[in-house]
């Protein structure tokens, strides 16, 4: 593994860090300020974070793909739309099926799906794991059932669109592959968080704001809640300015199947961070879980041949170097 891969291993690890300490913040703001005030200002905030880290690296000449031509803005907009749209719907669908009534553990098993959907949709773009990797993705579902869910896995429709936000966060990372070695990737993160940001003020304004005059005094009157801001900076900042950004800079010259299980350690860290600093209890169900993700993700960084199939006419854009 070259040195530039272990250091965007790290950050992917640093990424799942940040969201799993993230989650009481991010299910705290949005009961505080409604759902879709949350997911609009947080990416706002994140966008906001990210312009004087912009302009600190152009300045020091540390940004590697800086747009100069049309042509290159162009795409620099496009990534970053396309991602932005992703991140949105995703963001959306989670946080309105929390809303209505899927329970957190559950959420959080189902919105990790995603380890399963990359990889499939991944077949369809030519790209092809080792042996390890979907081993390593059997291993982490069991692990995350063991950890997240406490109940029965029957569906709700409320668990459906946690299904669906986890195809559509799938589908933000396969983006986000397909962009990242093409054009600047902090700018790309803060256009995603712009577009995120601002495709959150239409459903707000309807369903936050009651798009009615007495909603909007009652909005008005929920965003002077102190635990709400507290929240909302925590997130914007750290689970959205500094996290995704790590993100997408990590996911440079990483399968993005890999990427995905590294990721999906946030459930790992956000159980961690509830026994040590808000005293839950974890029991053996919950280590196993645990001890069975951390398998996976060491597994999935071993170096293995990938799976031929015969008579397959997929084209292979890049084969994982681990896998």
């Amino acid at each position: 593994m070259t040195v530039n891969k272990k250091r965007n291993v790290f950050f992917l690890l640093l990424t799942a860090f940040i969201w799993g300490t993230a989650f009481v913040a991010q299910t705290t703001g949005g009961q505080e300020v409604g759902p879709y005030t949350f997911i609009c200002l947080r990416y706002m905030i994140g966008a906001a974070v990210l312009l004087p880290v912009i302009r600190l690296m152009d300045s020091l000449n540390l940004t590697g793909r800086r747009p100069v031509t049309r042509e290159q803005w162009k795409k620099q907009w496009k990534a970053g739309v396309c991602c932005g749209l992703c991140l949105f719907f995703a963001s959306g669908f989670q946080q309105v099926g929390i809303f209505m009534g899927t329970a957190a553990g559950k959420a959080g098993f189902l919105t990790a799906c995603y380890i399963v959907l990359v990889p499939v949709l991944g077949l369809f773009l030519g790209k092809r794991c080792g042996r390890n990797i979907w081993i390593a993705v059997m291993i982490t579902v069991v692990g995350l059932y063991l950890l997240c869910m406490s109940g029965s896995l029957s569906m709700e429709r409320s668990d459906i669109l946690v299904l669906i936000c986890s195809l559509l966060f799938a589908a933000h990372i396969l983006t986000i592959d397909h962009f990242v070695d093409q054009v600047d990737p902090v700018r790309m993160s803060c256009i995603q968080f712009f577009t995120a940001g601002i495709a959150g003020i239409v459903p707000m304004f309807f369903f936050d704001m009651s798009h009615s005059a007495a909603g909007l005094i009652s909005w008005a009157y929920s965003m002077q809640s102190v635990s709400g801001w507290i929240s909302l900076l925590y997130a914007g900042v750290l689970s959205s300015g500094i996290a995704y950004t790590l993100q997408i800079v990590g996911q440079q010259g990483v399968d993005p199947t890999v990427a995905s299980l590294l990721m999906s350690l946030e459930s790992v860290f956000s159980v961690i961070a509830g026994w040590v600093i808000l005293e839950q209890a974890m029991g053996p169900r919950e280590l196993l879980g645990c001890a069975l993700i951390f398998i996976a993700v060491v597994l999935a960084q071993l170096p293995q041949r990938p799976l031929s199939f015969r008579n397959s006419q997929l084209p292979v854009n890049r084969l994982d170097e681990s896998g």
